[in-house]
């Protein structure tokens, strides 16, 4: 399949500024891939799909305020840096992305908050907008950590054109988040609630978590025709035994397993044994699904609604059938349901 077969027009106002008021109380299309069959709940009758023995697969990643604000030396130019990862925790090394990054070379120094106690030096130029920063901080890595912490703003997407509030620093983040590493939240899972998960487990749903840090390079535009030229960006996974012995026992009993988000689509596409079962992994994976493509593991999906020529659109596209997938986002346009980060929820089964 080609790229121009995932484009189409999206209505600005359908990309979600704010999450739904109540976590689980956003709309959820839920779409039946044997029938064709559509459905319009809201996101807390997810329950009513799933039975004892079923598992869902949880990206227990967490995002940290990986956006930053500082000030180059002698012009005081305000400058936006954006953590994508941390290269060397001893000489405090990380990668970063720079806005405007025409004004930053190497060798220039860039000061954050008021008093100026951290700094950080340009030492290499990798892409465009991609840097390279040593940050100087007199203090313990603990100490350093904490003071990136402090000065850093929850990295909500682009297209939420509002300041940063408060609220976001809860919202923009799924309530089973426990290992820090993303800079994206896996926005599928937004939308559970303490008192849905408390549901969903005494209706006897396991639950498998597995760690991918979401990296900025999931939502990279494509920019070839043809998709098999396309490169994702590599993001750090792991998955335990204990997740692999849930999932795989679920696969032998023939319950459901159900990836909440791409996030956990990939991870466990990317940890696919030659028997079709789940295997352990630790590293990094550049795993990257679009038609055709024979899923392994997970029979069932939980995902928001994507922005057209995405690889999550893409991945989308090869779980429920290409035809089907246009006709589910034409009918979640015509009922306003809403897009991206904040926006509702779609469950394929």
């Amino acid at each position: 399949m080609k790229l121009s077969h995932f484009n189409f027009e999206l209505p600005k106002e359908l990309l979600a500024e704010y999450p739904a008021e109540n976590r689980d109380e956003s709309k959820l299309m839920v779409v039946h891939r044997d029938t064709g069959k559509i459905e319009h709940r809201m996101f807390k009758d997810l329950i009513d799909y799933f039975d004892e023995g079923d598992v869902m697969v949880l990206n227990n990643t967490k995002v940290f305020p990986a956006r930053l604000y500082g000030n180059k030396e002698k012009t005081g130019a305000r400058i936006e840096v954006f953590l994508l990862r941390e290269l060397n925790e001893e000489q405090r090394l990380w990668d970063v992305l720079v806005d405007p990054a025409r004004k930053i070379r190497i060798g220039n120094k860039l000061y954050f908050g008021d008093d100026e106690t951290l700094v950080a030096e340009v030492i290499d130029n990798t892409t465009s907008r991609g840097r390279t920063l040593r940050f100087l901080y007199d203090g313990s890595y603990t100490d350093f950590r904490r003071k990136l912490k402090e000065l850093g703003e929850t990295p909500l997407p682009k297209y939420i054109k509002r300041d940063v509030e408060a609220e976001d620093e809860k919202r923009y983040q799924t309530i089973y988040a426990k290992h820090e590493g993303a800079v994206a939240a896996p926005t599928a899972g937004l939308h559970f609630s303490k008192h849905l998960l408390k549901r969903l487990e005494i209706k006897g749903i396991d639950f498998a978590e597995v760690t991918l840090h979401v990296g900025l390079g999931t939502f990279n535009p494509v920019e070839v025709e043809d998709l098999s030229k396309h490169k994702m960006d590599s993001e750090e996974l792991i998955i335990d035994e204990k997740a692999t012995d849930i999932v795989n026992t679920a696969k032998l009993n023939k319950r459901k397993v159900c990836a909440v988000g791409t996030t956990a689509m990939r991870a466990l596409e990317s940890a696919v044994s030659s028997q079709q079962t789940l295997n352990t992994f630790e590293g990094w994976t550049n795993k990257f699904v679009f038609p055709p493509y024979d899923f392994s593991i997970a029979n069932a999906m939980v995902t928001n609604f994507h922005l057209p020529k995405s690889t999550l659109l893409m991945m989308v596209s090869a779980f429920m059938g290409h035809d089907l997938m246009k006709k589910a986002y034409k009918e979640a346009i015509l009922e306003q349901y809403k897009f991206y980060s904040y926006g509702d929820a779609m469950l394929i089964l």
